[in-house]
């Protein structure tokens, strides 16, 4: 699926983290100042993202070791869900847990069967201060848990196991990149 930049964003387009970066292996800072910069930051990122067709970013992964995360992602049933979260905390993941196949923007090319529940519930805030809540399920839902995985430090590739975990060490070990 190619998205496209939400009209009259004026983001630009910053280089990717990559498994390895110290940045992806630890948890991100709250943000306390609410301004220019952190609307910048989430316009830079919805840039980044589309440029590198993703469905989800977390600002630690374009260098910034703050919890915001930005999203244009489908739910199982097709439906679009656009937005940003800053400070989100993921408060309900549950429903069945589903091992499916997951990607990541700062492991390009490489995907691993990795389990999620197919539901979950962020709260936070949107660039103003006011609270937010999203909900969703299915590849959603998958995609919620992924990017605040990120801010905790954590990749997908740390949640996969058995024969898949040595086949996607094996993988990165051969991109050259970590």
């Amino acid at each position: 699926m190619r998205h496209r930049p939400i009209p009259g964003s004026s983001g630009s387009v910053r280089e990717m983290s990559l498994l390895g970066d110290g940045l992806l292996h630890a948890p991100c800072e709250p943000v306390t100042e609410f301004g220019p910069a952190l609307h910048r930051l989430v316009e830079d990122m919805f840039a980044t993202m589309y440029a590198a067709d993703g469905v989800g970013l977390a600002a630690n992964q374009i260098g910034v070791a703050q919890r915001v995360f930005v999203y244009d992602c489908p739910d199982d049933e097709d439906v679009r869900h656009l937005g940003h979260v800053v400070n989100p905390r993921l408060v309900e993941a549950d429903g069945v847990e589903v091992r499916g196949p997951e990607g990541c923007l700062s492991l390009p090319g490489l995907e691993a069967p990795t389990s999620r529940f197919d539901h979950a519930v962020v709260e936070g805030v949107d660039l103003l201060g006011a609270p937010v809540r999203v909900e969703g399920t299915g590849f959603f839902a998958r995609c919620l848990q992924h990017e605040c995985d990120h801010l905790e430090g954590v990749v997908y590739a740390d949640r996969v196991t058995g024969r898949h975990h040595a086949r996607l060490r094996r993988a990165i070990r051969k991109a050259g990149w970590s």
